[in-house]
C-alpha cells in the first residue's frame, strides 16, 4: 500500500496544511534531491506526503517553432522552466514531485480551489504524475478546523468544470498572443532594414488598452469652456454662511452680471430650510475587485501589490482567500469567535466589544456571488502584527475594520438647505451632518466625510449681506484612469476576471504601453492601438472579448465543451489574420514609421534657443560619450554636457530659472531626479562636476 501524496500550490500552505492535518506528532519536514522541503505526516493511520508547487509549473507554447510565420493553432503543455529564464526556478519544484509521487496510491489536490489552482493542479497531475482524477480538497481559510474539514470531506474527484474552464482561458489567450505577436512583429520587421522590436498584443491586453486609450484621446481632445457660479457671502445670526446661486453655472457673463446688478441693494431674507434625515447602510464585505479599488484609494497600492499582499496574509490565515467576485459572507463561521479574537489587539477591542454587544450578527451583503469562494473576510487567526511588514498591517487593518464595519448598525446622516432670497433671486447654502455614526466608527479612518455645519435658522430671518463673488472657472475634461478605477471599470465592462485584471494591468506597465499612477497611454501604446483600430478593429474589439468571457461561462456549467470554444475561436482568429495579412504591408510602415518618431521623440529635448533646431541626446560614435547637441549641426555648434550614465528622459517642461529644457535621471538603485540642461544655469550652483 503506498503513500497517499497531497499537492498544494505554494509552500506556505503546504506547511500550514500539513501541520492542520498530522496526528499524534508525527509530522516530518524531508528535503528532496533538489533542496525542496515538503512533509511526511500520518492521519488516520496512513502514511501522508505533501509537495508545493509554486504556481504555474506548466505552460502552453506553440508546438511548431517556425520564426514569426503566422498562423500557429497547434499548442503543447511544456514545463514552464523550459520556456524562459524567469521560470527557471520552478525546476525544481517539479523534479521534487516527481521524485515523491513514486509509489503514491492515492492523491489528494489542495491548490487554491478556484480555476487556475484547479489547472496547475491537473497539469501536474496529468504531466508529472500520469493520473487524470484525484481526490478535491475545498476551503477557503488556511485555519486548521477549515483543513480538517476540507480533507475529511474531500471530493472524490477532480472539480472538472472549473479545470476545462482553465485550460480554455488558458489556450485562447496562447492563440491570441502567439498570432498577435507573431503578426505584429512580422509586419514590422518586413519593412524594417535591420533591427526591430517585439510587439505584443492580447485578447483581452489589447480592448483595455484601447479603453485607455479612449480616454487619452478625450482629454487631449477636450476643449474647455467657461463659465461663472456666483457665490454670496453672508452672517445668519452671527454665523458666517456661504451659499451658490440656485443656477449653478452661468454660460454667459453678462447672464451673471445682470443677477449681480439685481441683487444690488437688494434685503436678503431665508426663504425657506429644508431639512432630511437619511440612513446609510453599512459597506458590503469586499471582493478582489472592491479591494484593489479602496487599497488603491487609501494607500496608492496598485491592484498587483493588492494582491501579492492579500495573498501573503492569507497564507498565514489572517484572512479568507483573496480572489473571489463575492459580497457575501458565509453563513457557518463563527463570526462572535473572530470578534474576540480580533478583541484580543487593543486598537480593535472597543469596537470588537461593542458589536458583541449587539447581540446576533447579521453582516450587510451586496448582490454579487461566487460559486468558489465567500467575500473577503479576517479570520480568528489573529496575525503577529510586528512581524507583519507595514504593508501587511495597512491593508490587513483595512480588511478588519471593513468586516467589523459590515455587522454594524446603519449611520444616520441629516442633510439641511437654506434658500436665501435677494429679490427674485435665490441663493442656496448646504450643509451636512451626522446624528448617528453607526458602521462608520468601526470603518475609520477610511470614511471621506466632511461636516458642513449651518447655524439654526427658521423662514423669514434676515440675512446680513457682506459680499457677492463672481468665481471664474472652465469646464474640465474627463479624469484620467486611475489603477483602481480602471480594474473597477473592467469589471463594469466584464472584461477578464478577477484573478486576471491586475495581471493584465501590469502588463501593460511592463510593456511600456502606459505609465503613471494616474494612467496615461505612451507613444508606444498609442500607435500599436491606432494602427490596430484602423486596420484590424476586432482585436481592440471588447465585444469579442465579452463573448468569449459568456462562452468560458457556458464551459463552466456544461453547456458547451472546451473543444467547440477552442475551435470557435480559431475560426475568428483565423479572419482577424486573414485581414491582418491583406493590410500587413500598410500596417508595417506605419508601425516602422511610429518608431521612428517614437525613437527621435525619447532623443528630443526641446528647441535649440541660438537657431531654432531640435536639441537633442546624441552619443560620439568616436568617444562613445554622450551630450545634447542641435539637429543643425555643423552650422549649429550648441551643445550641453549629461551625465554619462543612467537613463536621460526628457520632460517636455522648462527651468523656472533659465527657461531651458529639463530632464530626468534615472539610475540604478537610486532616486530619480531633475536637472535643466544648462550647465550655466544657477539651479547648478554649488553641484559637483557629473561624470
Amino acid at each position: 500500500m503506498g503513500h497517499i501524496l497531497l499537492i498544494a500550490e505554494k509552500p506556505d500552505a503546504m506547511r500550514r496544511i500539513a501541520a492542520a492535518l498530522a496526528e499524534n506528532n508525527s509530522l516530518r519536514k524531508k528535503v528532496s534531491k533538489q533542496k525542496v522541503e515538503y512533509y511526511e505526516f500520518e492521519r488516520h493511520g496512513k502514511k501522508h506526503i505533501i509537495v508545493a508547487a509554486v504556481g504555474h509549473l506548466f505552460t502552453l507554447d506553440a508546438k511548431e517553432k517556425d520564426g514569426w510565420k503566422y498562423p500557429v493553432f497547434e499548442c503543447v503543455w511544456v514545463p514552464a522552466f523550459q520556456n524562459g529564464k524567469k521560470r527557471i526556478f520552478s525546476k525544481k519544484y517539479f523534479e521534487t514531485i516527481r521524485e515523491v509521487k513514486d509509489e503514491a496510491s492515492e492523491y489528494i489536490v489542495c491548490c487554491d480551489y478556484d480555476v487556475e489552482g484547479s489547472t496547475i493542479a491537473a497539469n501536474i497531475l496529468k504531466y508529472i504524475c500520469g493520473v487524470n482524477d484525484a481526490k478535491r480538497m475545498k476551503f477557503s481559510t488556511l485555519v486548521k478546523e477549515e483543513i480538517v474539514e476540507a480533507y475529511e470531506n474531500a471530493s472524490p474527484h477532480l472539480d472538472f468544470n472549473q479545470i476545462e474552464v482553465g485550460l480554455t482561458r488558458h489556450e485562447l489567450d496562447a492563440l491570441w498572443g502567439f498570432n498577435l505577436t507573431r503578426a505584429l512583429t512580422s509586419a514590422l520587421k518586413n519593412q524594417a532594414n535591420k533591427g526591430f522590436a517585439i510587439l505584443s498584443a492580447g485578447r483581452v491586453q489589447s480592448p483595455m488598452l484601447n479603453l485607455l486609450l479612449q480616454r487619452e484621446l478625450e482629454i487631449r481632445n477636450f476643449v474647455p469652456k467657461p463659465y461663472w457660479q456666483l457665490e454670496l457671502h453672508a452672517e445668519i445670526n452671527g454665523v458666517p454662511v456661504s451659499a451658490l446661486h440656485e443656477a449653478g453655472k452661468f454660460w454667459k457673463r453678462e447672464e451673471v452680471e445682470q443677477v449681480l446688478n439685481e441683487c444690488r441693494g437688494k434685503e436678503a431674507l431665508v426663504k425657506a430650510v429644508e431639512r432630511r434625515k437619511y440612513k446609510q447602510n453599512p459597506p458590503v464585505p469586499f471582493n478582489t475587485t472592491d479591494l484593489q479599488t479602496e487599497a488603491y484609494n487609501q494607500f496608492g497600492f496598485s491592484p498587483a501589490q493588492t494582491m501579492n499582499i492579500a495573498e501573503s496574509l492569507y497564507q498565514i490565515a489572517a484572512i479568507s482567500y483573496p480572489r473571489t467576485n463575492s459580497q457575501k459572507l458565509p453563513s457557518l463561521v463563527d463570526y462572535e469567535r473572530i470578534l474576540r479574537a480580533l478583541a484580543t489587539l487593543p486598537q480593535y477591542r472597543p469596537l470588537c466589544e461593542s458589536l458583541l454587544a449587539m447581540g446576533k450578527l447579521i453582516p450587510q451583503e451586496g448582490k454579487k456571488s461566487d460559486e468558489a469562494h465567500p467575500a473577503i473576510y479576517c479570520t480568528h487567526e489573529v496575525p503577529d502584527l510586528q512581524r507583519l511588514t507595514p504593508q501587511q498591517r495597512k491593508l490587513y487593518d483595512l480588511i478588519v475594520r471593513r468586516t467589523l464595519a459590515v455587522f454594524a448598525q446603519a449611520a444616520i446622516k441629516e442633510s439641511m438647505k437654506i434658500i436665501i432670497s435677494i429679490g427674485k433671486n435665490d441663493f442656496l447654502a448646504v450643509g451636512r451632518r451626522i446624528l448617528r455614526e453607526g458602521w462608520i466608527s468601526y470603518y475609520k479612518p477610511y470614511v471621506k466625510f466632511e461636516e458642513q455645519m449651518l447655524p439654526e435658522v427658521i423662514e423669514g430671518d434676515r440675512v446680513k449681506v457682506l459680499g457677492l463673488n463672481v468665481i471664474e472657472k472652465q469646464t474640465q475634461p474627463p479624469a484620467r484612469y486611475t489603477q483602481g478605477s480602471i480594474i473597477k471599470e473592467m469589471e463594469r465592462r466584464k472584461l477578464g476576471t478577477s484573478s486576471t485584471r491586475s495581471e493584465i494591468l501590469q502588463t501593460l506597465y511592463d510593456r511600456k504601453y502606459i505609465v503613471g499612477k494616474s494612467i496615461r497611454v505612451t507613444k508606444l501604446g498609442e500607435i500599436i492601438t491606432a494602427v490596430l483600430r484602423e486596420n484590424v478593429p476586432s482585436i481592440v474589439s471588447e465585444e469579442l472579448t465579452r463573448h468569449f468571457e459568456q462562452e468560458m461561462e457556458l464551459v463552466f456549467h456544461g453547456k458547451k465543451s472546451r473543444s467547440e470554444v477552442v475551435e470557435d475561436a480559431k475560426r475568428v482568429l483565423l479572419k482577424i489574420l486573414e485581414q491582418f495579412r491583406e493590410k500587413e504591408v500598410e500596417i508595417g510602415k506605419k508601425l516602422l514609421q511610429g518608431l521612428i518618431d517614437l525613437k527621435r521623440e525619447a532623443r528630443t529635448v526641446g528647441t535649440c534657443p541660438s537657431c531654432g533646431g531640435e536639441l537633442m541626446i546624441i552619443k560620439s560614435s568616436k568617444s562613445g560619450k554622450r551630450f545634447i547637441g542641435c539637429s543643425n549641426y555643423p552650422k549649429c555648434r550648441l551643445s550641453f554636457p549629461i551625465p554619462l550614465n543612467g537613463e536621460i528622459t526628457p520632460l517636455r517642461e522648462k527651468c523656472g530659472i533659465c527657461g531651458m529644457p529639463l530632464v530626468e535621471v534615472r539610475r540604478k538603485g537610486k532616486r530619480p531626479f531633475r536637472m535643466c540642461i544648462n550647465h550655466k544655469c544657477k539651479s547648478k550652483e554649488g553641484w559637483k562636476r557629473s561624470s
